[in-house]
């Protein structure tokens, strides 16, 4: 009896604790919800998918609290999509400098409140290019990037993609054909190929770094040239397309370009050649041709954000000493930094939300130029088509161009710009 007993018992306890642990399921399940899988799981706005789950945002600085607390209405905040970057560039102020602007610091301590998966910079982070500048002077310039940029974001854990400038390592050329500030080159390669100062990215050739190599992240394929002048040597050049037409570049979800100079001209005093690249139509054919979507680069000192044929280019401001007013505008020169949302179902791909650094504003499309008919071609606004133009705008155009520099471009799909 007791033995008959005992069994009762144990039976009615274990249908019981399936009672209750099928009760406590369906608390947590919703009605006609099967058990969750990694490919089902769904992603806040806030995380990003590709770029992985950036976790709770990190805590800001008590100058960035105060930063974000001084905007009126709150600083702007654009919707997080796959990947997510930030864009910086030309931090230097005079030759020589081993200080930086106060605005170079207060975007490296608002980084933290993007929640960057990269952080990607056009090129000038010291002031070189002067052959009065001792060794010392250099590495003491390079020390100070570190202290006020690279070793920030080190220590927020934000991987650091990057092209060098005229003012890092120039590749000007003298008469023989060997360059100019070649110890400022060998002084900036030192500095990059110390693994203490690893930028965090995830290489695919680093044979030529810092000045030219092919980096992943998240699905992106970037390749760094080095634009620290206006012209590329033909074995680089060949470099450049066996590396675009590589199965890594071609398997990539999106492939992004990061040279210093522009391709052509937007900004007043830097509208001329040798202050863009040289060749610029044939250049951009070949990005196009192995589907180079973007095309970052600094030296301009003005933020412009435009394309030509089926390449976006972004022309990133500048942080640092001495931003230039755009071509044919009277808008007054702003210091930026752009936060680039990617978005890799979406056929703009990418959306841009642009802040005045010193104002903490965000700068809109219809703020700038519908176009700027610099000396080497058109440059067109990234929302606008040459079709948009209206007549006047056309002939205004061809007049100073000439047809064929106006016209070389396809329509392109109007990406998007975040509102506040």
């Amino acid at each position: 009896m007791d033995l008959q007993r005992f069994f009762t018992g144990f039976c009615l306890g274990l249908i019981g604790s399936l009672c209750v642990a099928c009760s406590q399921q369906a608390l947590f399940t919703e009605p006609g919800a099967s058990a969750p899988s990694v490919a089902a799981e769904q992603v806040a706005p806030t995380q990003a998918r590709e770029g992985g789950n950036p976790g709770p945002p990190p805590e800001l600085s008590a100058e960035a609290l105060a930063l974000v607390a001084s905007v009126p209405g709150g600083l702007a905040t654009p919707p997080r999509k796959d990947v997510r970057l930030v864009v910086i560039s030309d931090l230097n102020s005079a030759y020589g400098s081993t200080t930086y602007d106060p605005e170079i610091d207060r975007a490296i301590a608002l980084i933290p409140f993007w929640q960057p998966d990269l952080v990607v910079c056009g090129g000038d982070m010291i002031a070189g290019q002067s052959p009065s500048l001792t060794p010392e002077q250099i590495t003491a310039m390079w020390q100070a990037f570190d202290d006020h940029v690279a070793a920030p974001l080190r220590q927020q854990n934000v991987p650091f993609g990057f092209t060098v400038g005229n003012h890092d390592a120039s590749s000007a050329l003298n008469v023989n054909k060997n360059f100019l500030f070649q110890q400022e080159r060998d002084l900036a390669a030192a500095y990059w190929q110390d693994p203490a100062h690893n930028p965090g990215v995830t290489f695919i050739d680093r044979t030529d770094f810092p000045f030219y190599y092919t980096f992943e992240q998240h699905g992106i394929f970037y390749m760094a040239w080095d634009g620290s002048s206006s012209r590329i040597p033909a074995e680089k050049l060949a470099w450049v397309e066996q590396a675009l037409a590589s199965e890594a570049a071609q398997q990539a979800k999106a492939r992004m370009l990061l040279s210093h100079l522009p391709l052509y001209g937007v900004a007043v005093g830097r509208d001329e050649p040798g202050e863009v690249m040289e060749n610029a139509d044939q250049l951009r054919n070949l990005l196009e041709r192995y589907n180079v979507h973007t095309y970052i680069s600094g030296h301009h000192h003005a933020y412009y954000p435009g394309h030509r044929g089926q390449l976006q280019l972004l022309h990133t401001g500048i942080l640092g000493s001495g931003p230039r007013p755009l071509i044919d505008s009277r808008l007054p020169p702003w210091k930026v930094l752009t936060v680039i949302d990617v978005d890799f179902s979406d056929p703009d791909l990418t959306t841009y939300t642009t802040y005045d650094i010193q104002t903490l504003r965000t700068i809109e499309y219809d703020e700038l130029p519908r176009f700027l008919a610099g000396h080497n071609g058109v440059v067109l606004r990234r929302d606008i088509s040459y079709d948009d133009l209206a007549p006047d705008e056309k002939s205004f155009c061809e007049r100073r161009l000439g047809k064929a520099l106006c016209i070389g471009n396809l329509p392109f799909v109007k990406p998007k710009t975040h509102t506040a």
